[in-house]
């Protein structure tokens, strides 16, 4: 299999209480599909890309890679869905730990990602990757203030 299926694969074992539906194979088949020849998969998860904790038919799986964060989808009749969040259209990351189930929400320049139904225990790895690798490459684009000391 591909690298970003083995990463979601791993995701899965280490966190079992996240709910995925079928088909994570397809979905990462997705990403695979669109990951440039110069990009890397660093971490990958999955999870439901929903607002609603009831619905967990939205499975997508998330490829964080050196370039961009990709948001795959494979439906099932109709084809698939791909997002791709460059460091540049970026602009926060929310965490909500509830009772059984966590919360990621990825603020854009142009809408808003919600990624619902995480372990709990996921939660704090997921936004490590995230926020220090955006941060990162903010520097590189010059979009974080010099004057902020960043740790």
């Amino acid at each position: 299999m591909g690298k970003v299926y083995d990463q979601v694969c791993l995701f899965k074992r280490k966190y079992p209480g996240t709910i995925t539906w079928c088909r994570l194979k397809q979905h990462a088949k997705v990403v695979e599909q669109h990951l440039n020849p110069d990009e890397e998969p660093l971490y990958t998860f999955a999870g439901q890309k929903n607002d609603d904790v009831l619905d967990i038919f939205s499975t997508v799986v998330v490829c964080l890679t050196n370039k961009r964060i990709l948001i795959g989808q494979d439906h099932i009749l109709t084809g698939y869905t791909l997002y791709s969040i460059t460091p540049d259209m970026f602009n926060d990351l929310q965490v909500y730990r509830g009772i059984w189930f966590g919360k990621i929400t990825i603020d854009t320049v142009k809408e808003v990602v919600v990624l619902t139904n995480l372990d709990k225990k996921s939660l704090p790895e997921i936004e490590t990757q995230i926020s220090s690798y955006m941060m990162e490459e903010k520097k590189k684009y010059g979009l974080v203030d010099k004057n902020i000391e960043l740790d």
